[in-house]
């Protein structure tokens, strides 16, 4: 590009970050904010990335984002609450003297997705995971015997329309709601997700490890304080067994599991053990 080979430099680096509840900001180490296709990208100096490496092969990309908590769309709080977890991260660089900045006039330097997450003294540092990091995955499941698919999901092909629902919460103690409606059936929810529409926690997943009746008990208290009236939607879950499957969803052709192979337990055991 034209503005790369100046023989003064315009250049400045630009972050769009983009959360996984569709909430989007822009960042830029430039000194002062820049609009790029309609979005305003903050001025934030010290928001700096590591050495970018590209590379030809199956190795995986990774980066690293530090920079001071200055902006306030970014939270210490909201860091270690996992909000940002998973967001969809694109580096790129513009020429900030421009009077247009867009798709077409800017260098893609890289992207990917916020990983491991670290804070020290006021600063965080955020690892980026290229498309390259899905080939670290293990190309084969190990065999187990309760079901590897998450319910609802291409594998299990249970339909979900009919097993998400909303409520409000009545009251909370610790790790235990109280919400305005009951479960469909027994532990309906247990094992499910709990997700927050309103209130402080919005944007959030909770994951419950057990439902009774009205009450929802969470594997962790919620991150930040919960009012009545708060929002809430509730996601059937499963506790991935043979039996569930095939008396409770009537899916057990769909099971991604191996109840009936034998374990290393077999190497234990003795006659009439």
């Amino acid at each position: 590009m034209s503005w790369l080979d100046g023989e003064v430099a315009t250049i400045a680096l630009c972050l769009r970050i983009e959360r996984r509840d569709g909430v989007a900001i822009g960042l830029t180490a430039h000194d002062r904010d820049l609009t790029i296709d309609g979005l305003i990208h903050r001025a934030a100096p010290g928001m700096v990335p590591s050495a970018i490496r590209r590379q030809v092969g199956l190795e995986a990309d990774t980066m690293e984002v530090a920079g001071g908590l200055a902006s306030a769309a970014i939270g210490e709080r909201d860091l270690l609450a996992g909000r940002w977890d998973g967001a969809r991260v694109q580096l790129f660089a513009v020429d900030w003297a421009a009077d247009q900045m867009g798709a077409g006039g800017r260098v893609e330097l890289g992207e990917g997705t916020i990983g491991a997450v670290e804070m020290a003294d006021g600063r965080f540092s955020a690892e980026l995971a290229g498309p390259g990091a899905g080939f670290d995955r293990p190309a084969v499941e190990d065999t187990s015997p309760t079901c590897r698919a998450e319910l609802g999901d291409r594998r299990c092909r249970v339909a979900m329309a009919g097993r998400r629902r909303f409520a409000r919460v009545v009251s909370v103690e610790d790790a235990v709601l109280t919400l305005d409606r009951g479960e469909p059936v027994a532990d309906a929810y247990g094992g499910g997700l709990l997700r927050w529409f309103g209130g402080a926690n919005g944007g959030l997943e909770s994951a419950i490890a057990i439902s009774a009746g009205v009450q929802m008990t969470l594997r962790a208290p919620p991150v930040f304080a919960v009012t009545a009236g708060d929002l809430v939607e509730l996601v059937e879950g499963c506790d991935r067994t043979l039996a569930t499957c095939a008396r409770r969803f009537g899916n057990a052709a769909n099971f991604r599991g191996e109840p009936h192979l034998p374990g290393i337990d077999l190497l234990t055991r003795w006659p009439g053990g």
